[in-house]
């Protein structure tokens, strides 16, 4: 809060000549007030001295009036002493910081995957391929190696019931088809099932 003038320079030679005034004799608590300000250093002047002196040059017939205090100096402004912090309470504050700033960064890299190397994908993504490729090859030879056995099967059972070649083929691709239907069928409802999991 402001509560004196501060620059008052070209006061100063005024108050020394009223400190050195015998003709009306100043009160002691204003000669006291006087002697404070009469120092090298910027004077600083409070409100209630510089109403006493008013009164006292009023009294004596001097015209002195506040504003021209005002307009020689300015108000003097102290500074605000801020309080220490508590230890504990800015160590909490440290804390809470580093948790936000922690979630924060956690909730912007959440959808970065760190394996990811380069465009392609990472070794990771190069193996689930693989396999998945693997279990294709090892589906597709097990149906021919499936097909191709039902056929050799029913051509050689077949020749106790026909004698003829071309009978014997028919009855050997008609098994083989029937076993690749079967086949297709199974395999088809296991990738159904996988493509629902």
């Amino acid at each position: 809060m402001v509560s004196s003038f501060t620059g008052l320079e070209p006061f100063q030679n005024r108050f020394k000549k009223m400190f050195e005034c015998r003709e009306p004799p100043l009160p002691q608590g204003l000669r006291e007030e006087l002697q404070a300000l009469d120092k090298p250093e910027p004077i600083i002047l409070p409100f209630n001295s510089a109403r006493k002196i008013q009164k006292y040059l009023q009294d004596a017939g001097h015209p002195f009036y506040l504003h021209e205090l005002l307009e020689a100096g300015s108000l003097h402004l102290p500074s605000a002493v801020t309080p220490p912090r508590n230890p504990e309470l800015v160590a909490r504050l440290e804390r809470i910081k580093a948790k936000l700033a922690n979630e924060e960064y956690n909730r912007i890299t959440r959808n970065v995957n760190t394996q990811e190397i380069n465009r392609n994908g990472t070794l990771a993504d190069f193996g689930r391929q693989a396999r998945s490729v693997k279990a294709l090859v090892v589906t597709v030879l097990n149906f021919l190696v499936t097909v191709v056995a039902a056929f050799a099967c029913s051509y050689m059972g077949s020749q106790y019931l026909f004698t003829e070649a071309p009978a014997r083929i028919i009855s050997a691709v008609i098994g083989a088809s029937v076993v690749g239907l079967a086949e297709l069928y199974v395999l088809v409802r296991t990738m159904e099932g996988d493509v629902w999991e």
